[in-house]
């Protein structure tokens, strides 16, 4: 099966395959996707922090620095000698990931204010790599400094929108300060779920028992406390994703939120706008930030054949086939049922800066979307880009014989497929053979029967 998309959640794969399996009485085939749907805002740690604190929910005492000589000056307010440096930066596994400037981890511990200086100048600035960011790694803008804890007991929560239960649900866990994902794939029996009614909300009975599932009986009633402070935040802030891990027990038996991670619905933006104006547009792909500005949902992948399409499921099932034909696709790019030829233009400028691509397969069913409007943009895109490489166009639906003709009578190099099988097939064959002409050093200017 070819590389999909869903929505995101730092609870991974093994979470809801295991969710699906209770629901379903059986296993749940592994599915190799990495990547997601859609992107929804996801904020750096310093501000799921705020958000956190102004709900009421303990956290360490922290401070964000945007320099070295910031940095320093809030690790001496801290009024602490043990000190974590925290590189702020949109990716899991901070901590095992190194700088390209040679630093290894992005989380630090220091201990005095000049240590504190010294490691946030070798982080501030520089690309941090880590299992999630691949080879490019991404830049650091900024360090969150705050106190060290020292976990006597960690626990992990989140509450997240979870299909299989259609709507919100509590994760618990007694084994905190890990990488749940793991936990959940050695010992599912460790992770605790725990439905929310959406019409309801969550009881203060349940989230009493809750805690004492996972052991914090002796704590149950600041922790049940703690849970519904979090729903309520989740509600308010139209959150998707608020994991804590851990929750943690200091040495002084007090309870903190050690770490967070949040994620929320772009569906709320114009709800949530001061949230929203935090995003960090640094951290995401580039080409995604364009194609933002032109309502496109677009999501890079590693092929060679750019993909244009109207719908996510036909999106999907565009990539399958290109993967049945043994082709990679480039991209995700879904114009949505509405696009302009503004927008289809734009969509195919996104594709091009893509030096990975060789071909570009079209593929559009007309309902909302009219074909001849699809066609205007990619005879528009072609010539302002003068472009060179194979477009194959599979256009049904509304106004689609309208298409053909004037992809006809436009004399560019645009090859009509009316089936999607053959269509595929012949993406597949167009860009290896561009792909060969570009590693012999040769002229890539492909002549398309018209």
């Amino acid at each position: 099966m070819s590389t999909m998309f869903l929505r995101s959640a730092v609870v991974a794969e093994s979470i809801a395959k295991q969710n699906c399996a209770k629901l379903l009485g059986g296993a749940v085939q592994t599915l190799p996707w990495s990547s997601q749907q859609k992107r929804n805002l996801n904020v750096h740690e310093h501000i799921s922090f705020s958000l956190l604190k102004e709900a009421g929910i303990s956290v360490p005492r922290f401070g964000v620095a945007k320099d070295a000589q910031e940095a320093a000056k809030i690790a001496k307010d801290l009024q602490v000698k043990d000190i974590v440096l925290k590189a702020q930066v949109l990716a899991g596994g901070r901590g095992k990931g190194h700088f390209k400037g040679g630093l290894k981890g992005g989380v630090k511990m220091v201990y005095t204010p000049e240590e504190a200086k010294e490691t946030a100048s070798q982080m501030i600035g520089d690309f941090l790599i880590t299992k999630q960011t691949g080879e490019k790694g991404r830049i650091c803008n900024a360090v969150m400094v705050t106190e060290r804890k020292f976990p006597r007991r960690e626990f992990y929560f989140a509450i997240m929108m979870e299909r299989a239960f259609n709507g919100p649900v509590i994760i618990a866990s007694s084994q905190g300060g890990v990488n749940i994902e793991e936990v959940a794939a050695e010992n599912p029996d460790a992770i605790l779920y725990e439905p929310i009614n959406i019409f309801e909300g969550i009881k203060k009975e349940q989230a009493l028992a809750v805690a004492e599932k996972v052991g914090l009986g002796d704590k149950k009633e600041q922790t049940a406390e703690m849970l519904l402070k979090l729903y309520d935040l989740f509600l308010k802030k139209d959150a998707l994703l608020i994991e804590v891990n851990p929750y943690a027990e200091d040495a002084s038996g007090d309870y903190y939120c050690l770490d967070a991670k949040m994620r929320f619905d772009d569906n709320a933006d114009f709800r949530q706008k001061d949230l929203f104006a935090l995003r960090d547009w640094t951290q995401e792909d580039p080409k995604e930030v364009e194609a933002s500005k032109y309502q496109l949902n677009y999501i890079a992948l590693d092929g060679d054949i750019g993909c244009m399409v109207n719908g996510a499921g036909l999106a999907m099932a565009t990539m399958d086939i290109i993967k049945l034909h043994g082709g990679n696709p480039a991209n995700f790019l879904d114009v949505g049922g509405g696009a302009t030829a503004t927008q289809v233009k734009e969509a195919f400028k996104i594709i091009t800066t893509d030096p990975k691509v060789c071909a570009i397969m079209v593929n559009i069913f007309g309902g909302i979307m009219r074909c001849d409007v699809i066609a205007e943009g990619i005879i528009a895109a072609v010539k302002e880009l003068d472009m060179k490489l194979p477009i194959i166009c599979r256009l049904q639906g509304t106004n689609v014989d309208d298409a053909k003709v004037l992809i006809a009578s436009s004399g560019m190099k645009i090859l009509p497929v009316d089936n999607l099988d053959e269509a595929a097939r012949l993406a597949v064959k167009l860009s290896s053979i561009v792909g060969l002409a570009r590693s012999a050093h040769l002229d890539v200017n492909f002549e398309m029967p018209i």
